[in-house]
């Protein structure tokens, strides 16, 4: 079983005694159903799963309940041997947003108390938007990703130590040896073709063989086009999602990466906002990353957003290396001369930095060029802007000069990421290792701070 950091969350929070339902969410397919049933399986005597887009498809059993007793009673005939109490039973409702009425109804379940309960989906944002009476105080949100790095090195029997020994040196920028960089490398140039889907990455690690990788993503991909017509009812809006997450590969290879609104229909005169909904269903459902274009930073980034100036990135570097580069390995793993791995890199990163905590964004200004991300550094109430290298000109990063020689900004640090094996600042920019990203986790206030 591959091992999952979100884990020892699900189990903190169903030992704890908190009576508040935790919903899972995330895209599918990164194996938010399978940890809840391995947890739920091993915490109690009783584990009942009703997945509502079963039901759906099925007798519909669930389909219009709007009610306690109804949904009690429903429930009972179909696990009516496996209902106990609260303290033995974990009721497991998958695909929640399926039933937008039981979001609503999550308030009442939780009141009544009679089993402990825990809930997954996708699209919840837009689920929730579209919900009458929001459970506030009821649930407790937390986010799934696919395997991060660090994850997939666990995959691949990298143990403790080693992993503790990498975010010392990051930590203390420290670099790794020789030996160590080229192992450390070779990894992550497999994760860039694996990605971190969990049955890509099993079927990797049984087979080895990228056919093989590519078909599992292959039929991943077809089922996140396929949701978009299973959960938004009009057809026109149906075609233009799909349409723009297809867009998505062909975007990141041109010089500014963003999403154009004249391109979505090839219409002049088209307007960003025009697609607000088809945007937010792509985040929203955890297939893309959308990273928010600043041009005056100031902390926090969240309020200087330019809100029609968007990037969006898949939601899996696997998927991406698979639509750039098929069955052909020699890419990544090669270090071929003609190509740029530019795209790709930056996607890992965005995918890095989501699954640790932080919101995107990137910096944008007309006369100053573009720096590739900026995250909130909480710890410093500050920002701290991430330039990506693929290439061997690692430190020629005009935009990123132009940005830190501004006063106004009052940004002190800057990090760039690149193939080199050495860790050393010059002047405020520390120049570090890609795989390093493993490593930038959301700044927390330490705990003695926090008592007043």
């Amino acid at each position: 079983m591959l091992y999952r950091k979100i884990s020892s969350e699900i189990e903190t929070h169903l030992t704890s005694g908190n009576d508040k339902i935790l919903i899972i969410e995330g895209a599918r397919q990164i194996g938010k159903s399978y940890i809840i049933r391995e947890i739920g399986k091993r915490l109690y005597k009783n584990f009942v799963e009703i997945n509502f887009a079963q039901d759906d498809e099925t007798d519909g059993l669930f389909r219009d309940i709007r009610g306690l007793d109804q949904f009690y009673m429903t429930l009972s005939m179909v696990a009516g041997g496996k209902l106990g109490n609260k303290s033995d039973t974990l009721i497991f409702l998958d695909e929640i947003q399926h039933y937008p009425q039981y979001l609503t109804m999550l308030k009442f379940i939780r009141e009544e108390g009679k089993f402990t309960y825990i809930a997954s989906g996708s699209l919840l944002g837009i689920a929730l938007q579209n919900t009458v009476s929001i459970p506030i105080g009821s649930i407790i949100r937390k986010k799934m990703f696919q395997l991060d790095f660090e994850e997939w090195l666990i995959a691949e029997g990298w143990g403790k130590e080693s992993l503790d020994y990498i975010r010392n040196c990051y930590i203390n920028r420290l670099s790794v040896t020789e030996a160590q960089h080229e192992k450390l490398l070779g990894e992550f140039k497999k994760y860039l073709l694996v990605g971190g889907l969990p049955d890509a990455v099993n079927t990797y690690l049984d087979t080895h063989n990228i056919v093989r990788v590519r078909e599992v993503q292959n039929a991943i991909q077809d089922l996140y086009k396929e949701d978009a017509a299973k959960y938004e009812k009009e057809a026109s809006k149906k075609l233009l999602i799909r349409r723009i997450y297809d867009m998505i590969v062909s975007q990141m290879e041109n010089k500014k990466k963003r999403i154009v609104a004249k391109d979505i229909r090839g219409k002049k005169g088209d307007r960003f906002d025009w697609f607000a909904e088809e945007f937010e269903y792509l985040v929203s459902s955890g297939i893309a990353l959308d990273v928010h274009a600043i041009s005056n930073p100031k902390y926090p980034l969240s309020e200087s957003v330019h809100k029609n100036l968007l990037k969006l990135y898949l939601n899996d570097v696997g998927l991406l290396t698979w639509r750039l580069y098929g069955n052909n390995i020699a890419p990544v793993l090669k270090d071929e001369l003609s190509i740029n791995l530019g795209a790709v890199y930056e996607n890992i990163v965005a995918q890095e930095l989501k699954a640790h905590g932080h919101d995107l964004f990137y910096y944008d200004n007309n006369k100053n060029g573009e720096v590739d991300y900026l995250i909130n550094d909480t710890a410093n109430m500050t920002v701290l802007p991430i330039e990506v290298k693929s290439g061997k000109d690692y430190t020629t990063h005009r935009a990123l000069d132009k940005f830190l020689e501004n006063k106004d900004y009052n940004v002190s640090n800057a990090i760039v990421l690149d193939n080199d094996r050495e860790v050393y600042t010059d002047g405020k920019i520390t120049y570090m290792p890609i795989y390093y990203i493993m490593c930038i986790e959301q700044t927390d206030i330490s705990e003695e701070n926090c008592y007043f």
